[in-house]
């Protein structure tokens, strides 16, 4: 079966090299940890990796349920103890009764030392405890350079695993119809906009489409696909239903609740 007919075209250079990640590990027998991923990357992963007898592959992003986590693709004989994912946690200490650091915000911080974003797992931000996952091998890196945000001073304390906080995402289900699967029918629907106001989101890059920006309106969306605009939150496509006599499809969606 060829693997590529179940991704989209940009998806392959990424197929491509997880193969050779697969290849390396079966013939060298030494294991291969990658860089944080996002859930699409990590079912192409799976899927590349599939049912082998000499290559394994296992993820951890520093807690079981982590939007973002490192692969380690192993020889068989061998076992992914937590550990092996160098997955360190910090927590930010600041003072609260002068700011209120958002996501987006510790985000751009990290970005602007020059971090890849796939250097770095994911953000909890709740009233209480501001943490964030890195690559171990960046962490002495960020632990020295990460001193604010803004104009407010931050300060860094590593934490075992154990202290990670945990948050649970909430989506509150919908339906509605489209006349097609096009990206930009798609979110109009789901976030009740006017067609023509969601066009220009597109084109500045303020959608994500399984954490990918796309920049073409008329990209299709399937089911299982994940959406991000920039400033409205998340949506997932949960299902495509038949027509309806007008021709129209249902689709059932969820919308993450902010």
């Amino acid at each position: 079966m060829d693997i590529y007919q179940h991704f989209r075209k940009e998806e392959i250079p990424f197929i491509q090299q997880v193969e050779d990640w697969k290849t390396n590990v079966g013939t060298m027998y030494e294991a291969k940890l990658s860089n944080f991923l996002d859930p699409r990357e990590r079912d192409i992963v799976a899927a590349v990796v599939g049912q082998d007898d000499t290559v394994n592959v296992a993820f951890f992003g520093g807690v079981a349920a982590a939007e973002r986590q490192r692969a380690l693709l192993y020889p068989f004989y061998e076992h992914a103890e937590e550990d092996r994912f160098q997955v360190e946690l910090f927590e930010v200490d600041y003072d609260r009764k002068f700011a209120n650091i958002q996501h987006r915000d510790l985000l751009g911080a990290l970005t602007s030392l020059g971090v890849k974003r796939e250097l770095f797992g994911d953000i909890t931000v709740t009233n209480e405890v501001l943490q964030f996952f890195v690559a171990e091998e960046i962490g002495d890196f960020v632990r020295l350079n990460l001193t604010k945000t803004g104009n407010m001073p931050l300060a860094l304390r590593s934490q075992p695993l154990a202290k990670a906080v945990r948050t649970e995402e909430h989506w509150q289900e919908d339906a509605g119809f489209v006349s097609s699967l096009r990206l930009d029918v798609v979110i109009a629907a789901i976030y009740h906009l006017p067609r023509a106001k969601v066009k220009p989101y597109i084109e500045r890059e303020r959608v994500k489409l399984n954490w990918k920006v796309v920049d073409q309106p008329g990209t299709l969306v399937t089911e299982g696909d994940v959406i991000s605009v920039r400033g409205k939150g998340r949506s997932k496509l949960i299902a495509v239903e038949e027509r309806s006599r007008k021709g129209r499809l249902r689709i059932v969606y969820g919308r993450k609740r902010l």
